[in-house]
């Protein structure tokens, strides 16, 4: 009698360790590959998110071209957040979303951000082209801001007088505003919302409404790959539901079109642009 109630204890036990474990195993997790330009606001709707919810959201950033390859190449990821419609595009063409999903968190626009005190003087974007004039960009192929900045320059002829000023082109948005923060160079294309990332080592010189020719927003949607499509889609929901879009507010983001319109009435609304080829040539 003994030893059946010894193993009765025995056999109870494992039961419960082992649903113990199955419970902690269990414990939902998500993974979204973002475009950098919205890391400040992600990281604290990520948190908020798991608080709210216990779905533990795990982020990666980097250029939106790159954080694209790398869903696709590894074929895993549940959610892709990049900075702009150009490359929740190009994941629709390739399969890596579903378009039934995307959904738009925040909008951005391109200016030009310049050194506390705006020491070199640049008021307009034809000041970048002038002589001594440090510029820095994101690289275009991969970043999003890169990408905006070439439409920008080229849309108003200053591509080929800017460029011998370019000195060095970034990995991502964050690495692009950082350029300032270092003082590594003079001026950056980059988001009006730099100047928000971190105050008071950052000014914006906004670009004149005619000089915009497109506004950007940030998509989120559910990628293919994905294992758990009810916590991706969930997290979705909080980023554009009214305490996500607090966040973002928070962070300096704008989140109706109406906000952003204000610096370019008249420019396009998402949309892709294709980068000339000579882009990078002297």
């Amino acid at each position: 009698m003994a030893k059946k109630v010894v193993w009765f204890f025995m056999v109870f036990s494992i039961l419960c360790f082992g649903g113990f474990i199955t419970l902690f195993a269990a414990e939902p997790k998500i993974m979204a590959f973002c475009g950098s330009a919205s890391k400040p606001a992600m990281e604290e709707a990520a948190d908020r998110f798991k608080k709210l919810t216990g779905i533990q959201v795990d982020l990666n950033f980097g250029g939106s071209g790159t954080m694209l390859s790398q869903m696709r190449m590894a074929r895993r990821g549940d959610l892709f957040i990049p900075a702009s419609p150009d490359y929740i595009v190009k994941a629709e063409k390739e399969g890596v979303v579903d378009p039934w999903t995307v959904k738009i968190v925040a909008y951005l626009i391109p200016a030009i951000a310049v050194q506390p005190g705006n020491p070199k003087g640049i008021r307009t974007l034809s000041d970048l082209s002038k002589p001594g004039i440090k510029v820095g960009l994101a690289n275009p192929e991969t970043v999003v801001i890169g990408r905006y900045a070439v439409e920008v320059l080229e849309k108003n002829g200053l591509l080929k007088d800017v460029k011998k000023n370019i000195v060095t082109h970034a990995a991502s948005a964050a690495a692009t505003e950082a350029l300032i923060v270092m003082k590594k160079v003079d001026a950056v294309i980059g988001w009006e919302v730099f100047s928000h990332w971190n105050p008071g080592k950052i000014e914006t010189v906004f670009l004149k409404p005619n000089e915009v020719p497109r506004i950007a927003y940030i998509p989120a949607a559910v990628s293919s790959y994905t294992t758990d499509k009810g916590s991706a889609r969930k997290f979705i929901d909080f980023l554009v539901s009214p305490e996500g879009k607090k966040i973002f507010t928070k962070w300096g983001y704008a989140v109706t079109d109406g906000e952003i319109r204000k610096y370019a009435p008249k420019a396009i609304v998402g949309g892709e642009y294709v980068l000339p080829g000579n882009w990078n040539t002297p």
